[in-house]
């Protein structure tokens, strides 16, 4: 079966669309594991007792307790930000590909008649 230009265009971009909302679930993934972390980091953090050392490149310092639980509080709220932010645009590109795939369904639907 022969598809006209436009549907094959829309083809094209249902492909495109599948493949973006697929790297911000990706992006997502990444973030929700970091923030994960951060949470556990912070927990620990807090009910610790003496020295507390930070990882900075390969080495390893001793850091201030109260600052190091305002870095990991900030890391987590940006995490945070950033998830929200992939989330409203997955879901923008979910609503994008059901509206493709309809209109694509429908032509093809038409087409066979």
């Amino acid at each position: 079966m022969e598809l006209d230009e436009e549907t094959q265009h829309k083809i094209r971009e249902l492909q495109m669309t599948e493949q973006n909302a697929q790297n911000f679930s990706l992006q997502k993934q990444a973030f929700q594991i970091e923030l994960n972390e951060a949470s556990s980091s912070l927990e620990e953090t807090k009910k610790a007792s003496g020295d507390i050392f930070k990882i900075t490149g390969q080495i390893m310092i001793r850091a201030n307790k109260e600052e190091i639980i305002k870095e990991l509080e900030e890391k987590k709220e940006i995490l945070s930000l950033r998830i929200k932010s992939i989330e409203k645009q997955e879901k923008l590109f979910i609503e994008k590909l059901e509206k493709l795939r309809e209109e694509i369904e429908n032509k093809l639907k038409n087409k066979k008649k």
